[in-house]
C-alpha cells in the first residue's frame, strides 16, 4: 500500500471541552528514549471524557492493555468502549465530575508515533523504529499532561499492560499520581511471562511478509501477526473456560478425524475460535506495533535501576489499589500478593472472581465498583 503522511492538529489547551470519545493528537516534541537516542517530533493520540475542573483536581489516566485503543468508553462516538460499564456520565469513573484521558502507548498504531509513522524524512519508520520501555512512554504522556494543564493524576489505573503502565506512572513520577489502581499486573514482567510473549514476536518475524518490519508498501504479515494472537489469547483464557465453552467439539460441518491428510482435516470449534481472534486482529491492528509493545512489556521492570522491590516502591506517594484475576494463568494472583507486600502501608489485594481467566479485567472489572467508589471515587 502506498504510505501518506500524517498532519496532527494541535492538543487542546485547557479548559477547552472536546467531544467524549473522539481521537485527538498532541505534538509533544522530541523524546530521549531510555535505550539511548532520540525520536523525533513525537505525537501521542489521545481520547477524553468529562471536562477538567478550575484547579485541575479531578483528572483520571486509564492506560489501555496490550492490543488495545484509546476508546475507553463511547462518550460521543457510535463505538462502543472497552470499559463502557466503568467510565461514564453516573457510572463508577463518573464523567460528569472527572475528566478522563486515555493515551495511546508510544509506539502504538492508534493515533501516536510508532513503526507505521512517517519519519522526518516521510517515510514509514517500519524496522528503524526504536526500542521503547514504559518508562519512556510514561515520559511521553507526562508531556502531553503538561499540556493538558494537569500537574498532577487524580488517579492513574489500568489492567495487564494498562497496569504495568499505571504502575511505572506512579514511581516514576510519584508527585504526579495520587491514586494508582494496578489490575491483574506486575512489577515486573516474569520468565514465564517474556517466554509467551517472545514466541509471539517470534510469529511475526518469520512471516515471510514481515521483511524484518519494512511492509508498508508490500503485503502485511498478516499469517504471523495472526498466529502471535493466537498464541496470546490462550495465555488470556483459562483451562477451564476453553473446556466448557469447546472442549473436543467439532466445528459445525467440519470433521477433525475426516481426512487422511493432515492439511485437509476439519477443525475442533476451539481451532475455529483461535482463527477468528487472530483474523479478527490482524485486520485491526500494526503488526510491527504489536512487537514494539509486546517487547516493552517484556521489559517491564519497576525495579531496574532502583534496587529492590521494597526500595523501588518506597519514593510512591500515590494510595494504591491492587487487584488480580483468580483464574488468571498470565499473570498470577500471587504476583498481586508480592507487589501489594511490598508497597508502602497496609494494601490488601482484591481479587476479581472470573472463570473467564486473565481477560477478567475487561468483562468482569465491575466487581471492583465498590471498592473504587469507596476508596478513589467516592
Amino acid at each position: 500500500m502506498k504510505y501518506s503522511v500524517t498532519t496532527y492538529p494541535p492538543a487542546p489547551q485547557h479548559p477547552v471541552r472536546v467531544l467524549d470519545g473522539v481521537l485527538r493528537y498532541a505534538p509533544i516534541g522530541d523524546l530521549k528514549l531510555e535505550t539511548g537516542g532520540v525520536l523525533p517530533d513525537v505525537v501521542l493520540g489521545y481520547e477524553t471524557w468529562g471536562e477538567l475542573n478550575s484547579d485541575a483536581s479531578n483528572a483520571v489516566l486509564i492506560p489501555h492493555a496490550l492490543t488495545g485503543s484509546t476508546h475507553v468508553a463511547q462518550g460521543s462516538s457510535d463505538e462502543p468502549g472497552w470499559w463502557d460499564g466503568l467510565v461514564g456520565p453516573g457510572k463508577t469513573i463518573d464523567t460528569d465530575r472527572f475528566f478522563v484521558v486515555s493515551i495511546n502507548m508510544l509506539g502504538g498504531c492508534y493515533g501516536s508515533t510508532g513503526p507505521g509513522s512517517a519519519d522526518p524524512d516521510g517515510l514509514p519508520w517500519g524496522s528503524r523504529f526504536p526500542f521503547v520501555t514504559i518508562r519512556d512512554s510514561v515520559h511521553a504522556e507526562a508531556r502531553l499532561a503538561d499540556q493538558l494543564g494537569i500537574r498532577r493524576w487524580h488517579t492513574v489505573l489500568g489492567g495487564s499492560l494498562g497496569g504495568a503502565r499505571a504502575l511505572e506512572w506512579a514511581v516514576t513520577e510519584p508527585e504526579r499520581v495520587a491514586r494508582c489502581a494496578v489490575i491483574a499486573a506486575t512489577a515486573a514482567s516474569t520468565g514465564e511471562q517474556i517466554a509467551f510473549a517472545q514466541a509471539q514476536v517470534a510469529a511475526i518475524r518469520l512471516d515471510p511478509d514481515y521483511n524484518g518490519g519494512d511492509y508498508y508498501n508490500g503485503r502485511a504479515p498478516v499469517a504471523g501477526l495472526g498466529l502471535a494472537r493466537r498464541i496470546a489469547h490462550i495465555t488470556y483464557r483459562s483451562e477451564a473456560e476453553l473446556q466448557y465453552r469447546f472442549g473436543r467439539t467439532p466445528q459445525p460441518g467440519e470433521d477433525p478425524l475426516g481426512a487422511a491428510l493432515p492439511a485437509e482435516r476439519g477443525r475442533y470449534q476451539v481451532e475455529s475460535y483461535l482463527d477468528h481472534q487472530g483474523t479478527k486482529l490482524a485486520g485491526r491492528f500494526d503488526a510491527n506495533s504489536y512487537v514494539i509493545l509486546t517487547e516493552a512489556l517484556m521489559s517491564h521492570d519497576v525495579t531496574r535501576g532502583r534496587g529492590s522491590l521494597s526500595e523501588a516502591l518506597a519514593a510512591v506517594r500515590a494510595q494504591f489499589l491492587v487487584a488480580a484475576v483468580d483464574s488468571d494463568r498470565l499473570y498470577f494472583p500471587e504476583q498481586s500478593y508480592e507487589l501489594a507486600a511490598a508497597l508502602p502501608g497496609e494494601n490488601r489485594v482484591h481479587l476479581i472472581s472470573a472463570p473467564i481467566g486473565h481477560d477478567g479485567f475487561l468483562t468482569d472489572v465491575l466487581q471492583l465498583g465498590d471498592v473504587l467508589r469507596k476508596d478513589f471515587f467516592g
